[in-house]
């Protein structure tokens, strides 16, 4: 303070024609000032940031036998924030990762009775369980788990139809096991504890077709029903198959007319969950206008080779045609092809599936025919899905293909069969590396499925 004083004081007593030097003097010290300033911020800015010390760093402890996954870096940058409607248009529920669970299923081979046979693994003495430890955690955006006591409520008299191949029949057991727990919940209340107190009710069959491909489910208390309807093409076939896969001709398919199985029954239910795929692979003759048009696969035929793409995408349009444009104005879902994990061979030749954990994002891409499948499968719900909002119908896609890529360990493999090994440790068996264990990674179809139901207006 003297010092500034004295200076002025100084600058008071110069002359007149000083004056314009003396302030080009104090501008330059001014500048010089600051420029030192700055130069100190920036090194203070630019050097690095302390880490604390290994032992303080917050870990998480992992789940023995089962790798952790890396911690997935988020799509915004850090210093941004996010309302919750952009979140909502950034999220994909469909793209993400499978990071390790060491709560497990929601249930047990043990605890459901809906388990059909070929998808009971652990019963059919599978030895390993990791795959049972693992969740789907989508990249941008949080997937709660399905509420089995908050779905049925919802359902209340409503009814709901699985139709398509044996993946809707997989997808159903893995639906009902899910619904049919009886929560045990211990409430405390005035210092007494009470337990076993049912919450959810079990399901009870009260229809099945001569083969027990198709069936029917009751929640009494709910008024709930739940149906499977096989239905492998969704529209009109001749099949000569048996149980086992075994062909005795070739199939008959209708291009221009769909399955009357499930169209005269479709009236009835409130909810669907609609797909096939896998099926079309066959070999095929293909009916249009009551006149063989083609084929697929069908050598020495002298038929046209039209292709299961051509046949695909015929009875996609006609599927999604009818349920747009119906009366009964359901809430659709269309589940995308199912991807199989084959190594080696195939379901008829060898192939087996023996990985025990999933694959990370990266390591696998999309098979050429499921990439085909589910191209077709966009296209033609993005069409359809304008059609049904213009009529009333709710139209989601449940794209699960791109997620169940990644669980090659997740089938049953040589245990769709009981104790395989019992008396061969060696021997041959046929594997099944489509279909899902039970429990299994299918499970978290049904997250989906209750996010999609509860929040729809936020995804496609």
């Amino acid at each position: 303070m003297v010092k500034e004083m004295r200076w002025d004081k100084k600058l008071s007593s110069f002359n007149k024609h000083n004056h314009i030097f003396v302030k080009f003097a104090v501008s330059f010290l001014l500048l010089g000032l600051a420029f030192r300033l700055f130069t100190s911020d920036s090194i203070r800015i630019s050097s690095p940031v302390e880490t604390p010390p290994l032992a303080e760093q917050k870990t998480e402890s992992p789940v023995v036998s089962f790798p952790i996954q890396a911690p997935i870096s988020s799509v915004f940058p850090a210093n941004e924030s996010h309302t919750s409607e952009d979140v909502a248009v950034k999220c994909d529920i469909f793209t993400g990762d499978w990071i390790s669970d060491k709560s497990g299923p929601a249930y047990t081979n043990e605890s459901c009775q809906v388990i059909e046979g070929h998808q009971n693994c652990m019963r059919n003495g599978r030895p390993d369980s990791g795959y049972l430890y693992w969740r789907w955690n989508p990249r941008d955006c949080e997937l709660p788990r399905f509420n089995s006591e908050r779905f049925l409520d919802l359902m209340r008299n409503k009814s709901w139809a699985f139709i398509g191949d044996s993946i809707s029949r997989n997808h159903v057991q893995s639906f009902l096991c899910i619904l049919s727990q009886n929560l045990v919940i211990q409430m405390i209340t005035d210092q007494k504890l009470h337990e076993n107190v049912p919450q959810v009710e079990q399901a009870v069959e009260v229809y099945h077709d001569e083969e027990y491909r198709s069936k029917r489910w009751h929640f009494p208390a709910h008024n709930f029903t739940v149906s499977v309807i096989w239905t492998p093409f969704l529209i009109k076939a001749a099949i000569f198959e048996d149980m086992n896969g075994v062909s005795s001709s070739e199939i008959q398919l209708y291009l221009d007319k769909l399955e009357e199985t499930w169209t005269d029954q479709y009236r009835n239910f409130d909810y669907v969950v609609i797909g096939g795929g896998k099926w079309f692979l066959k070999t095929a003759i293909y009916h249009e206008n009551n006149t063989i048009t083609g084929c697929h696969y069908c050598p020495g035929k002298n038929l046209t080779e039209l292709g299961f793409d051509y046949a695909y995408r015929k009875a996609l349009q006609l599927v999604l045609s009818f349920l747009t444009r119906n009366d009964q104005k359901a809430f659709v879902f269309l589940r995308t092809t199912t991807p199989d994990h084959f190594e080696n061979g195939e379901w008829f030749s060898g192939g087996y599936c023996n990985r025990t954990v999933p694959y990370k994002g990266g390591e696998i891409d999309i098979g050429d025919v499921d990439s085909i499948m589910r191209s077709i499968e966009l296209e033609e719900f993005e069409k359809a899905a304008t059609v049904g909002s213009e009529n009333g119908v709710i139209l989601k896609l449940l794209d699960t293909t791109r997620l169940s890529v990644l669980r090659p360990d997740g089938h049953p493999g040589p245990y769709r069969q009981f104790q395989p090994f019992v008396k061969d440790k060696n021997a041959e068996v046929q594997n099944d590396c489509l279909h899902w264990c039970l429990p299994g990674p299918i499970d978290s179809w049904n997250d989906l499925v209750m996010e999609l139901l509860v929040n729809g207006e936020k995804y496609r």
